[in-house]
């Protein structure tokens, strides 16, 4: 899941997932952009998710993400960005793509070169598969609320519901809040995996969740490079959950 700044070095592909005015400032030499952010995803109903699934392979085909080439994602530190761009190829069964631990930060540290400008991209023929052991829609999350683990990873105020930035506020019934960045130490890199799960608790099925599933990305690679075996994404989010008529909601 994690890689150093020297194991990229090999990777086919790196992908700086920053906004592109960072990537042209500065960036890891060779690296290609693609901003993650850029697209957001609210509809895991079944149709929902096959079009989620075209659309993560059309990215992975932009950014050089393909079935015989290896991928390195990063971002300014590890953070959100550069997770959902790693959590994008594992739904999508790319065995062979890591994010670099501590992000451009952690590359800079011992001086290592940066370019400016842009590079092209270069499409290839994406992974083909999906690996559904990683996502979950928001019907088969509310059939088994009572048997799973559910991870809130948004700010406390977005948990409580006083901060509202959906049709309503709150968090999904039995939710714990861990708000993602207790994931990251003060260097910018991922805590070690003893603090991880010091936070976290037992290994167990666990789905994590936030308003656009980008800082639940970042739980799941927390999570996943800490041991544990069995950790889902719900990319609706509260940006789905919330604005749904009819779904649960605690407050």
């Amino acid at each position: 899941m994690l890689a150093s700044p020297d194991q990229i070095r090999d990777a086919d592909s790196v992908i700086d997932c920053r906004p592109f005015a960072e990537y042209k400032k500065s960036h890891i030499p060779g690296a290609v952009n693609l901003d993650v952010f850029a697209f957001h995803w609210t509809d895991t109903t079944p149709a929902g998710l096959a079009g989620f699934a075209a659309q993560a392979r059309q990215l992975a085909s932009f950014a050089g993400v393909g079935p015989s080439r290896s991928a390195a994602f990063y971002d300014g530190a590890s953070g959100m960005l550069a997770s959902r761009g790693l959590w994008l190829a594992k739904y999508l069964g790319h065995s062979r793509s890591s994010m670099l631990d501590g992000g451009l930060r952690a590359w800079s540290a011992d001086g290592r070169p940066l370019e400016e400008g842009t590079r092209a991209l270069e499409p290839c023929e994406p992974p083909a598969g999906t690996d559904r052991s990683v996502v979950i829609g928001r019907d088969e999350l509310r059939s088994r609320l009572p048997e799973l683990r559910v991870i809130d990873a948004r700010a406390p105020a977005e948990y409580t519901g006083r901060d509202v930035r959906a049709a309503r506020g709150g968090h999904i019934p039995g939710a714990a809040n861990v708000d993602w960045t207790e994931n990251v130490g003060p260097d910018g890199r991922f805590k070690s995996p003893d603090e991880l799960r010091g936070v976290y608790g037992p290994d167990s099925e666990i789905v994590a969740y936030c308003h656009g599933g980008y800082r639940a990305a970042n739980t799941f690679v927390a999570l996943r490079s800490a041991g544990y075996s069995n950790v889902r994404v719900y990319p609706g989010s509260w940006g789905e959950w919330g604005n749904v008529p009819g779904l649960p909601v605690q407050r």
